[in-house]
């Protein structure tokens, strides 16, 4: 399996490029902005995109990929509690001085621990709010793709609209923490880690971590 992780916009959001090993078919993920960018990347490698996965709807992890989906013709799949999210983009892009943008089409609502088989791979999604109502992770054999659920060294932040700490913690320790601990984490922001790297030093997983005040 490859990896591409490509930092777009001012928000330095992870979008990622998810292809097998033996295959020209690829999954993108949180295209949320430089859609010339992603496009080039896939054109240039000769891929082609099979849909486009949303962690969540924040406007960093979805402002611009209506551009993507129009010009790969690609279906789009997302949690259904985050509709209100991507219907406010543009009010949300107004709050950070950016324009108006078309809003992306959202062709399939994931369901908690629903597989699939697409662009080569079997996946899972697992819901996991806290960060955002409906934001899920993708769960491909030993990597899973968080949005800003968890990071290295960190959790994602629980004051924005729908965000909850409680929840937050819950979906970590519920869905994330179980999985095998060298499971590749891929977040939003930041670089890659592993579950067993954040169950030893994440200071708000480990108490043992936290900086002395």
């Amino acid at each position: 399996m490859q990896v591409e992780q490509i930092p777009v916009g001012a928000f330095e959001m992870n979008c990622y490029i998810a292809a097998p090993d033996k295959e020209n078919k690829c999954l993108i993920i949180d295209p949320g902005d430089e859609p010339e960018r992603i496009i080039s990347y896939v054109e240039n490698r000769q891929l082609i995109p099979d849909r486009i996965l949303l962690t969540h709807c924040h406007i960093d992890h979805a402002r611009r990929a209506a551009e993507i989906q129009k010009h790969f013709n690609i279906p789009l799949y997302a949690g259904e509690a985050d509709v209100p999210l991507l219907e406010s983009l543009n009010e949300q892009a107004a709050l950070f001085g950016m324009g108006r943008t078309e809003l992306p089409e959202i062709n399939y609502f994931f369901d908690d621990g629903e597989e699939f088989s697409a662009a080569g791979f079997s996946f899972k999604v697992l819901h996991t709010p806290g960060h955002s109502p409906g934001s899920f992770c993708v769960h491909i054999d030993n990597r899973v793709f968080v949005g800003d659920v968890l990071f290295y060294d960190s959790i994602g932040r629980t004051d924005l609209y729908g965000g909850s700490y409680p929840m937050l913690m819950q979906s970590i320790n519920e869905k994330l923490l179980v999985l095998p601990d060298e499971t590749i984490v891929y977040p939003g922001h930041g670089p890659a880690t592993t579950i067993g790297r954040e169950k030893q030093n994440n200071p708000f997983l480990n108490p043992a971590h936290m900086p002395l005040t």
